[in-house]
């Protein structure tokens, strides 16, 4: 995978979304629920405010002392005895990957859900030089067994999927015979991903956090595939998007307390690795070689932009559930990694207005995400700012985009035009049956305008009453 997940225009994928009744009612249920379950973990917090703001000023100083901390996890984490490279782009990364693995012979890599390999295409770049990579999250899985189906949601990335799909696919794939309960299919799958974590020559990993201070890296699951990648191969890689870290262990425990309650409205996740250094003389399990591939590809530029507040991110999730445009279409209708309100802000700013200008038009500037981001980022604020940058300074919207616009713009500015066309405004009546304005119509009624403008109105009224 890449940045880019379809190469459809951007109609084609909200009409295909739209077309997908299961998948928009399991978004609406999840979101009902999910959304529930996480106002009642953020009121057992208290002051949920000030768990915010603490953790907004614990990321955004991050990122202002970026090359500090940076350094000083480098330091701490070679000192734990683990390895570990810079590299600046996907390729970069899939390079010394690719040599790593080499140089171990290894032909089969069990790797638990990380979305910064996603973003460098790493599981294609394995394969092409024959090593199997096997997807050990259960979402991920099912996903990649069933040819390779995108994710939806960057926590819960089958959400799109019912059962019985599930239950097809892992029968025809895999021999399942049961039924499409979900603890059948699970025990199997288990079954299965058993014995891929004990044939695995290496285990590649994300990292939700680094803490600096100690060179510790931060794994949050929920089913327990990240201790078996993390402890069964001798050889561990570590994949960092290079703004992932925090200063200390007591940030960390800021940041732990909101995660899991904005990803999935849980006190907690159920499993949480932290890991300083490889497997020591007197330890019972643990990989003897760590790794560590920390990954710009982009976000330097991002850093030194005005975007560079959504590089805050802990990728929680909790901005798709809450927005009323990814409730309809779904991630697939954004066409791209990260998607729903974190994917408009993040994603023209790290991969480009040419391939996303267009996932900006989704977003509503309804600012629902704003209210609920952990960190603080003002999403919609950077939303707005992208499509301002693509009207005014680099001028890529449509022709007829600027030909609406700059014919408002005329009309607003000048007090002949604007009086003619507002007395002229009841013939937008008609605009239902005419014009690109019929699709948004179809299932929409529009207030009648009257013939007579209120300040004509108004004018004659005032004048009745002096006589």
């Amino acid at each position: 995978m890449s940045l880019q997940t379809s190469r459809l225009p951007l109609k084609k994928r909200i009409r295909r979304a739209l077309s997908d009744g299961f998948m928009r009612a399991s978004i609406a249920a999840a979101q009902d629920l999910i959304n529930r379950k996480r106002q009642d973990r953020f009121a057992e917090l208290g002051d949920i405010d000030s768990w915010r703001e603490a953790a907004a000023e614990i990321r955004a100083h991050t990122l202002d002392h970026l090359d500090f901390y940076l350094d000083r996890f480098v330091t701490q984490a070679e000192a734990s005895g683990c390895r570990v490279y810079f590299a600046d782009d996907a390729a970069e990364a899939n390079r010394i990957a690719a040599e790593l693995l080499g140089s171990k012979k290894a032909r089969k890599a069990a790797k638990s859900k990380s979305m910064v390999t996603e973003e460098i295409g790493l599981n294609e770049a394995l394969q092409e030089i024959g090593v199997e990579v096997i997807e050990t999250d259960l979402g991920e899985y099912l996903l990649q067994i069933d040819n390779a189906d995108k994710p939806s949601h960057i926590v819960i990335p089958a959400l799109h999927k019912d059962r019985e799909r599930f239950r097809r696919v892992l029968a025809e794939k895999k021999g399942y015979s049961g039924d499409a309960a979900p603890e059948n299919m699970t025990r199997f799958v288990r079954g299965v991903l058993r014995q891929e974590f004990l044939s695995a020559d290496v285990g590649i990993t994300g990292c939700n956090f680094a803490v600096a201070e100690t060179g510790t890296l931060v794994l949050v699951t929920n089913e327990g595939n990240g201790r078996f990648v993390t402890t069964l191969p001798k050889t561990q890689l570590v994949f960092l998007g290079m703004e992932r870290l925090v200063p200390t262990l007591s940030d960390l425990d800021v940041l732990l307390t909101l995660l899991p309650r904005s990803a999935v409205g849980s006190r907690a996740s159920v499993y949480m690795t932290l890991l300083t250094g490889p497997r020591r003389t007197n330890d019972l399990d643990g990989p003897d070689e760590i790794h560590i591939i920390i990954v710009d590809n982009g976000r330097s530029e991002v850093l030194g932009s005005p975007f560079r507040d959504v590089l805050r991110c802990i990728r929680c999730g909790t901005c798709m559930l809450e927005c009323p445009a990814y409730r309809h279409i779904s991630g697939h209708g954004y066409g791209a990694l990260y998607p729903g309100p974190l994917g408009a802000a993040l994603m023209p700013a790290l991969g480009g207005y040419p391939a996303f200008k267009e996932i900006v038009k989704i977003c509503s500037l309804c600012g629902a995400c704003d209210e609920v981001c952990p960190v603080k980022i003002p999403l919609h604020k950077l939303i707005f700012e992208h499509r301002r940058r693509i009207a005014e300074e680099l001028r890529l919207n449509s022709r007829l985009e600027d030909a609406v616009f700059g014919s408002a713009a005329t009309a607003l500015g000048s007090p002949f035009i604007y009086r003619t066309a507002t007395k002229a405004a009841f013939l937008a009546n008609l605009a239902p049956r005419i014009g690109p304005l019929r699709g948004w119509t179809k299932s929409r009624r529009l207030m009648k305008i009257p013939t007579r403008r209120f300040r004509d109105w108004y004018k004659k009224h005032r004048a009745q009453e002096g006589n």
